[in-house]
């Protein structure tokens, strides 16, 4: 995904098999399985073009990292341990950020939950 979320552009099987085969050799029938799965899996969008098909993520990285936080909370059988857990990993500056997002998000007027 690193590599279609990295361009601007639709891409096609063929251009992110001779990205990837930089780094090692690899099956263009290969490349398309793991597209095509990823598209019936709604993690990629496809449309035809010619005699290929142009591939281009469902969703941003963030929507996507955020979909799967959502998922993974999901499946916690207590959130509220899992967010401890989680908030125990992040950075100072980015439990401040998170802080500011939750509060902006906060009915204004709703003060006394805090």
């Amino acid at each position: 995904m690193d590599r279609i979320w990295s361009r601007d552009h639709p891409v096609a099987v063929r251009e992110v098999l001779e990205d990837l085969q930089r780094e090692r050799v690899l099956a263009y029938t290969t490349v398309m399985t793991v597209m095509d799965n990823l598209r019936r899996k709604g993690v990629l969008t496809r449309k035809k073009a010619g005699r290929a098909f142009l591939y281009r993520p469902a969703q941003t990285r963030e929507q996507h990292a955020a979909a799967f936080m959502g998922e993974v909370l999901a499946g916690s059988r207590d959130r509220q341990v899992t967010l401890l857990h989680f908030l125990e990993q992040i950075p100072a500056h980015e439990a401040a950020r998170l802080r500011e997002a939750l509060d902006a998000r906060r009915p204004e007027g709703n003060e006394a939950s805090r």
